[in-house]
């Protein structure tokens, strides 16, 4: 342990000739009213590196000032210890994650260094309140940080004043260009245009549909509106290989972020909401198709009903033909009406049911499928959807403002969420026909059928036909094909 000398005394050995300020840097005394520390030479050092954007991926930038780092740690004879890198990593948000900052945070406070290089102060932080967490790591446990630019003294007060004073100046310009930035967005929502910065999945930055990522994308609202839950389709994801565009792994969270974006279904937005403007760019998915996935996603009755990913074909599809009600999934591999009129076995009924299904998708009437009233009829739906949302809107801001009393309040509400609960139910039937659409109106539909998953299958078995399972006698050991009814539903529109 080697302390600088008291009053009067002389600097010794190896100092001796070094000027007062390199005595200080290389071994120096901090005093505060609490505190006396005393700093082991050599200095054990962190280094930081941070890039706001680097727009190649070549770390250039993050080179050029490791270079100049290590050049001043070389200079004091400190010891590298640790090297901490957010290339492409703004600083600008305190909310934004930085990672490499975090764990240079943790490092600190785990006391594995004690002496800090980075080659500006507003690569380490932009954020006032991080800086004058600096500030009190040196002048309480005596942290050094020095920049490449030598423009950093945390050690006196005319140095952290003018640390203060530039963490503030580089704080006011980055509100000064978020406000311009926010100025830019708005405007080009305003016109329709595709807001600038990161690509979103699905197309190039200028708006063009990235065909390989957009026929992902559809297949997401397909599959979420014909029933898979978030996380069945982030596994679906990462069991195909697809890859987010940050590469990191898919979860309900990125799938979610996906589905709640207004831009695929053509809508221009701000801020993360629709100004009624049309976009600009080519839609992804149909806008009725948006509404219903949107419509389940808000639906609070979600929340409570995990776990219920279909794996049967039939079960709560197909009908009893006694009673008409769903049958459902009994015992692994039967089907049961939950009102006890039948109990039958599932493989001999799937297995009608998907050879009927497949001789159908492969005859050349099946356009007739697919009519343009149901675009029509789940365009007025989703109109209607819209139009009751409003009103119940209206209904609690009138109630909020005293306009209407308690009682009023409730009679309304009943009513308009009745109407709201039976447009969704219509729009979810109709949807039913567009969660299907990709695999009617393929090149080889029956191909597409056999390589779909189940839930999708499910809604095309649904969107063309009614099953129905008659009860069969007792004793009986083999299959009628009889016992099952399909009705194709163009007949019975």
């Amino acid at each position: 342990m080697i302390t600088p000398p008291s009053d009067g005394g002389q600097v010794v050995g190896h100092l001796a000739g070094l000027g007062d300020s390199d005595v200080e840097a290389e071994f120096h005394q901090i005093t505060t009213p609490c505190n006396t520390w005393e700093v082991t030479t050599p200095r054990r050092c962190a280094i930081y590196l941070r890039v706001s954007l680097d727009a190649t991926g070549e770390q250039l930038a993050v080179q050029r000032q490791r270079a100049d780092c290590l050049r001043i740690a070389d200079q004091r004879g400190w010891n590298v210890v640790g090297e901490f890198v957010d290339n492409s990593v703004s600083a600008s948000d305190k909310h934004k994650a930085r990672p490499e900052y975090d764990q240079l945070v943790a490092a600190y406070e785990a006391g594995e260094f004690d002496a800090l290089v980075c080659w500006d102060l507003d690569r380490l932080t932009c954020q006032p309140r991080q800086l004058e967490d600096w500030i009190d790591a040196a002048q309480e446990r005596g942290l050094l940080l020095v920049t490449a630019n030598g423009e950093a003294d945390l050690s006196n007060d005319g140095g952290r004043m003018f640390a203060r004073i530039k963490a503030t100046v580089a704080r006011s310009e980055i509100e000064r260009k978020s406000a311009r930035q926010r100025a830019a967005a708005l405007q080009r929502a305003e016109h329709g245009k595709p807001p600038l910065g990161v690509r979103l999945t699905g197309y190039t930055p200028s708006g063009d549909v990235i065909e390989t990522e957009g026929a992902i994308v559809r297949q997401l609202f397909d599959r979420f509106a014909a029933g898979d839950s978030l996380r069945a389709l982030a596994a679906w994801l990462t069991e195909t290989g697809v890859s987010t565009r940050h590469g990191r792994p898919w979860n309900p969270s990125s799938v979610r972020t996906i589905l709640t974006n207004p831009r695929y279904a053509g809508h221009a937005v701000y801020q993360g909401k629709t100004n009624g403007k049309l976009g600009t760019w080519k839609a992804v998915v149909d806008d009725d198709v948006f509404r219903l996935v949107e419509t389940k996603l808000a639906d609070p009755r979600r929340k409570t009903q995990q776990g219920t990913d279909r794996k049967h074909l039939g079960a709560g599809l197909f009908e009893c033909g006694k009673c008409d009600a769903k049958v459902r999934s009994w015992s692994g591999d039967r089907y049961r009406c939950p009102n006890g009129c039948l109990t039958r076995a599932q493989h001999y009924i799937d297995d009608l049911v998907i050879k009927t299904i497949r001789e159908r998708l492969g005859r050349a009437d099946l356009a007739d499928l697919i009519t343009p009233k149901e675009s029509k009829r789940a365009e007025a739906a989703s109109a209607e959807l819209k139009r009751l949302t409003k009103r119940l809107e209206r209904i609690e801001a009138d109630y909020d403002s005293g306009d209407i009393d308690g009682p009023r309040y409730k009679v309304s509400t009943q009513k308009v969420k009745a109407e709201l609960a039976e447009a969704q139910r219509v729009l979810a039937r109709l949807s039913t026909r567009s969660a299907a659409a990709s695999t009617l109106s393929a090149p080889d539909p029956v191909a597409a059928f056999d390589a779909a998953p189940l839930m999708i299958r499910r809604n095309v078995v649904d969107a063309v036909s009614i099953v129905k399972i008659a009860p069969t006698p007792r004793g009986r050991k083999t299959f009628d094909p009889n016992s099952v009814s399909i009705k194709w539903r163009e007949d019975l529109d």
